[in-house]
């Protein structure tokens, strides 16, 4: 679900860099975090409700990159 909406926020140009305040132009490295492993005999539970993603500008003249799992502050609606 995540990654949709980051690949929709960088498509549409609805993701903002925070240093020049332009559309961010990629990301890349996108992963699911695991929030707790729960086992036990036979069963196994994920706990997985977040994600962490580099962002990079890309935009002439600015070199703002982060890796970050707080990506959802940067879309503008």
């Amino acid at each position: 679900m995540s990654l949709k909406i980051i690949k929709e926020a960088v498509a549409g140009k609805k993701m903002m860099c925070p240093k020049c305040e332009k559309p961010i132009q990629k990301f890349e490295k996108y992963a699911e975090t695991v929030d707790a492993v729960r086992e036990g005999l036979g069963f196994t539970d994920i706990d997985s409700r977040g994600s962490r993603v580099t962002l990079t500008c890309g935009n002439e003249g600015c070199d703002w990159t982060e890796r970050t799992e707080f990506w959802s502050q940067y879309i503008t609606d």
